[in-house]
């Protein structure tokens, strides 16, 4: 198919070409193992540090509070693991919401099955935390919050600072899962007071199978991977060199191109809204000023969602109904399920992700051809026909 048109970017993001330049020359020339004291080994243990370096600067943090995992799901699991059993002698109680990636609320779950327990925060319908029932979950025994800075599904940012104040507050360590955040928005956990962050490479336009925690200096983690000295001797495991100098590569084109791809991602997501208006029996969700631009979550009133994805693929446009780590689930979106949609909305609704790669002339096509499927699925919904003359009527 000519006109594809990829529309998923919140899932993961297609690599620059700058990314790409940075690690074509480490997959033949630098082949050392970064821990070794020879020559090829201090070579790839050069690029760790200047990558290192790198990444720190756009957190204005120190490089020696950046240790690099295979990703996101495994730095949350990490945080979230690491940071209770390390700090357990103080307490064992955990506050976190309903509407966290399924890294960090299995491993609360996990957690739990060990004898911790976990407050989870409810959230509005735009998928914000209540402050008076957050301040109302602190206990003597609590020892950890994990709050995600943008969810996944809503786009909803946090207020991370007044957060990060209350858990600095009561001596609480506070862990947010960035991974949608960084790199289309400034966040400085200094400024924040944010003990623990997550990141990942290919939400950036970077490689899979990469991505970081930054720790600040003298919060105690145990470690979850053995096996070796690296990372400073907290997680084991031979670094993936390639994929490191290009996750460093994509946050610093991410922070250097900020303002530019902000700007052309509002725009395009305003015109998305617009145009998507435009279809009958259209809802925009949890549609706030305080989000990230690139997560439109959108309901079509009598419209399978599963039918309208399909059918979109069919098209060439290729959206998601949710995280795609959840893919092939039949359960609902917990995220959904946590503002309070009602099932058949929720089994109506998918996320479209946006990208700087995107073009208006994409929304155009884009929306049309969601409009024709929703009008074909439409067409053969009793429901939706009877409904829809019974309101002809009314209005006559």
């Amino acid at each position: 198919m000519d006109n594809k048109i990829y529309l998923d970017n919140a899932s993961t993001t297609m690599m620059s070409a700058e990314v790409v330049n940075a690690m074509m020359p480490v997959f033949n020339d630098v082949y050392g193992n970064p821990s070794s004291t020879h020559e090829e080994g201090r070579r790839a243990s050069k690029l760790l540090d200047d990558a290192r370096d790198s990444i720190a600067e756009t957190l204005n943090v120190s490089s020696s509070e950046i240790y690099f995992t295979s990703g996101g799901t495994e730095a949350n699991n990490w945080a979230i693991i690491g940071l209770a059993y390390a700090n357990a002698s103080k307490g064992k109680h955990i506050i976190t919401t309903k509407i966290e990636h399924h890294s960090v609320l299995d491993a609360c779950a996990f957690l739990e099955t060990q004898g911790f327990e976990v407050t989870y925060l409810n959230v509005d319908k735009f998928g914000f935390i209540n402050f008076a029932e957050f301040l109302g979950a602190f206990r003597k025994d609590t020892i950890l919050v994990s709050i995600m800075s943008a969810n996944n599904e809503l786009g909803t940012v946090q207020n991370l600072k007044a957060i990060g104040i209350t858990c600095r507050e009561n001596d609480v360590i506070f862990h947010t899962d960035a991974v949608q955040l960084y790199g289309n928005m400034t966040i400085d956990p200094n400024e924040m007071y944010i003990d623990a962050l997550t990141i990942s490479a290919h939400k950036i336009y970077g490689p899979k199978g990469v991505g970081a925690l930054y720790l600040r200096r003298g919060i105690k983690i145990n470690n979850i991977i053995y096996g070796g000295m690296q990372e400073s001797g907290k997680r084991g495991g031979t670094e993936s060199v390639m994929n490191i100098v290009g996750f460093a590569k994509a946050c610093e084109v991410a922070y250097r191109d900020i303002v530019a791809n902000n700007y052309k991602i509002n725009q395009l997501e305003s015109y998305l809204i617009e145009k998507l208006k435009e279809i009958p029996d259209c809802e925009i969700n949890a549609l706030t000023k305080q989000k990230v631009p690139q997560i439109v979550s959108v309901s079509f009133d009598a419209v399978d969602k599963d039918t309208l994805l399909m059918m979109l693929d069919l098209n060439g446009v290729y959206c998601s109904a949710g995280s795609a780590c959840m893919a092939g689930s039949s359960k609902p979106s917990h995220v959904l399920q946590a503002i309070n949609m009602p099932i058949s909305v929720i089994n109506s609704t998918i996320r479209i992700s946006l990208s700087k790669n995107n073009t208006f002339e994409e929304i155009d096509l884009a929306v049309n051809i969601i409009r024709d499927c929703v009008e074909k699925i439409r067409a053969y919904s009793p429901f939706y026909t009877t409904r829809k003359n019974a309101k002809r009527k009314k209005n006559v």
